[in-house]
């Protein structure tokens, strides 16, 4: 800032006064002048006076604002210091990763001495000199993209000075593209890992069909089988698998350990509480096979393999819930690869088991083995066998767990810890979990008693199992490998109490499955009688065939069961377990009501197949009230525009190809038989037609997320 030489502060109108040099001290004041009361004693202390004024620049003095900068009081100078001081050595190295490093504080006193108290820091040293000197210069500009130029003339220029090295620019937040890319990423990994575990437990399916067959002994074993799987879902499963994840995330997250204390208490609670279940569960294994189907209870030599199969099955509570929770520790820490993988252990344990059953006893359609005539040493071999798969798969997780920097050590300082508010939210998911598993008992129980009363083979409870296995696959494959490398980033955002970007990762999740699940429905519609057929050749050709009918009632029920397991995880990160017991409950009730009226309504060979379709319209509903109510829950917005304009695009893409495919596959089965030869070729054929004309629909329809599914594929192909 220039401003006037203070010399001729304090004149009249029209008064003189010298055009230059310092002020003249206050005692020798001139004739006529008024003294200025802001050069009053501000020499008495001056360093400069003993020094030549000759040698001072008039032009660098009115550089000095005198007016914006007062002389400092008297007695307040400080002895002059170095005109340049080295800055203090840096503790640390600068990070090369970090752009625009900030630079070393200032000494703490001045570096170069003003005498009129001017910051040092900001205030430029121009003199005539300078001002000479660097006038013929051309000072060129800072450029921030400069560096881009020099890189591109390279050797047309003169190496000049070696600069400085600039730090590494800081890394840039991912955008949306590259999120989608990296939950795509990390879905595959889980993927393959669920996809090599459903193949190995359809070999599994087919295995069982064929050593028991699909009459009154497969849904013998069948409902000792899945009763540890209910009973575990009743207890503890509900609980685990969605309440635990957002609190192992929280505990990592806030704990000082990163959460190792709690795991390590929970994994210990989990331990002692299944172990008093599995007790309780033996013993009351009569009574849980009454419970299941009184059907089979009624029948007394049924009712005695039942209940024997069930005792071996029922340890597997225990060991089915420590692979859970192991398997939630490693996704909390950002590991997903086991829990998928380790199932693969026991699907190969059961299949060796039944394999060797065969081996010895045969096919059930060579040894028309029953209930009856089943002997002892082969219940006993199928019930060490499916208890083995189960302790193997659950010890191949300790290696993992170990791998990820986590040690056991039992803890039961339970009290305290947030256990207590953990087990609170889960009362709710057990109530869920009780509300669809009355469902679940209610089907078992018409199922298998429709299937006793038709007198035909794959007409009761084992083939609704078979095609509900065959249904579900897309599901655990894709929707749920999806949504468990998105579970904890949604738990974070809930936690952050971030709507958007819970209803963002909702939303990614929906349309990212929805490319897969849409056209695998309308595939189950079209192809589901060769796809039976073929796989459960080996229980005989009516009992495939009924299977088949069973699967593509199924069908498209795949598309509201897949969206209501997606939407439901939004409650979970949210901690809500409430709002998903009571959709569950109306879920439950839709699905049981219309199976009894199927039941009722429709011939004994036909009822299995209206409950199949029953399960899909009570998912529909369930659907439509959970996306309101989570709707409401994040301020009225989920996307659901762009949601639904996929799934419509999905579906109309699909439908044409079902159409052409399923003729092509039904006419190829009437040609060449529903034998295995007959059936690969409709089932080939008719996929390859059904999935070409989808795939040519879709593209032309520029459906965002199939385009982002191909170019995944792609890159992973490197082509």
């Amino acid at each position: 800032m220039n401003a006037p030489y203070d010399g001729d502060r304090g004149q009249g109108a029209g008064g003189a006064g010298s055009s230059g040099g310092p002020p003249a001290s206050p005692g020798s004041g001139e004739e006529g002048m008024t003294p200025d009361p802001y050069l009053q004693h501000a020499y008495d202390h001056d360093p400069y006076r003993a020094q030549d004024l000759t040698a001072q620049d008039p032009v660098a003095e009115a550089l000095y604002d005198r007016a914006s900068h007062p002389p400092p009081p008297p007695g307040t100078y400080q002895e002059p210091q170095a005109l340049y001081q080295q800055p203090p050595a840096a503790q640390y190295a600068p990070d090369p990763r970090i752009w625009a490093q900030t630079p070393p504080p200032e000494p703490a006193g001045p570096s170069r001495h003003l005498p009129y108290g001017d910051n040092p820091a900001t205030t430029q040293y121009v003199g005539v000199d300078d001002l000479v000197t660097q006038a013929a210069d051309d000072r060129e500009e800072p450029d921030a993209f400069a560096h881009l130029f020099r890189d591109q003339e390279g050797s047309g220029r003169p190496p000049g000075p070696p600069a400085e090295p600039e730090a590494a620019p800081a890394p840039v937040p991912p955008k949306s593209g590259g999120r989608a890319a990296g939950i795509l990423k990390s879905s595959a990994l889980m993927a393959a890992g669920t996809l090599v575990s459903r193949l190995t437990g359809f070999v599994r399916s087919l295995v069982i069909t064929a050593a028991l067959g699909a009459a009154l002994l497969g849904d013998s074993f069948t409902i000792a089988y899945t009763l540890p799987t209910m009973i575990y879902i009743l207890t503890v499963g509900g609980g685990l698998n969605s309440v635990f994840v957002p609190q192992l995330v929280r505990s990592m997250k806030d704990d000082q350990d990163g959460g190792e204390a709690y795991a390590n208490r929970l994994l210990t609670l989990v331990m002692v509480t299944l172990g008093a279940i599995v007790a309780l569960a033996v013993l009351a294994a009569p009574w849980l096979i009454h419970m299941m189907s009184p059907t089979i209870a009624n029948d007394a030599a049924a009712n005695s393999v039942a209940v024997t199969f069930a005792r071996y099955c029922l340890p597997t509570i225990f060991f089915m819930g420590i692979h859970v929770v192991m398997g939630q520790i490693l996704n909390a820490r950002g590991k997903f690869g086991a829990m998928m993988w380790t199932p693969v252990l026991n699907n190969i344990v059961m299949i060796v088991t039944f394999g060797l059953f065969i081996w010895v006893y045969g096919t059930s359609a060579e040894s028309r083995m029953g209930v009856e005539t089943i002997p002892p040493d082969g219940v006993r071999l199928l019930g060490i066998g499916t208890l083995l798969g189960l302790v193997v798969q659950a010890l191949a997780m300790i290696p993992y767990l170990r791998e990820a920097g986590f040690r056991f050590r039992p803890r039961f300082d339970w009290k305290g810890h947030g256990l207590g508010k953990t087990i609170k939210l889960a009362k709710w998911t057990v109530l869920f979990v009780l509300a669809n598993q009355a469902g679940v008992i209610v089907v078992t129980q018409l199922a298998t008693s429709a299937g006793k009363l038709s007198g035909m083979d794959g007409t009761g409870f084992l083939a609704y199992s078979n095609a509900q296995l065959i249904w579900g696959m897309p599901q655990a494959i894709i929707t749920v490998s999806v949504m468990a490398a998105l579970l904890p980033r949604i738990s974070r955002a809930a936690h952050d109490n971030d709507p958007g970007a819970v209803r963002d990762d909702i939303s990614q999740g929906l349309r990212n499955s929805a490319v897969a699940i849409v056209p695998v429905a309308f595939t189950f519609l079209a192809l589901g009688l060769p796809m039976c057929t073929l796989l459960y050749a080996s229980s005989g050709t009516e009992a495939a065939r009924s299977m088949g009918f069973i699967l593509m009632a199924f069908g498209l029920g795949l598309i509201p069961y897949s969206v209501q397991y997606v939407v439901l995880r939004g409650f979970y990160a949210y901690e809500d377990t409430r709002t998903p017991f009571y959709n569950t409950v109306i879920v439950a009730a839709v699905n049981a009501a219309a199976s009894a009226l199927c039941y009722v309504v429709l011939p004994a060979q036909w009822a299995v197949v209206g409950m199949a379709a029953s399960y899909g319209l009570a998912y529909a509903v369930g659907v439509g009230i959970a996306w309101r109510r989570l709707r409401n829950r994040l301020g009225g917005d989920l996307d659901g525009s762009r949601v639904v304009r996929t799934y419509a695009r999905l579906c109309m893409a699909a439908i044409p190809a079902a159409v052409l495919g399923g003729a092509v596959g039904y006419a190829l089965l009437r040609t060449l038989g529903d034998g295995a030869g007959g059936s690969v070729v409709s089932l080939v054929c008719g996929s390859v037609v059904l999935l070409g004309v989808f795939f040519v629909a879709a593209r032309k329809m520029r459906i965002e997320e199939l385009n982002s599914m191909v170019g995944m594929v792609r890159g992973r192909l490197g082509r």
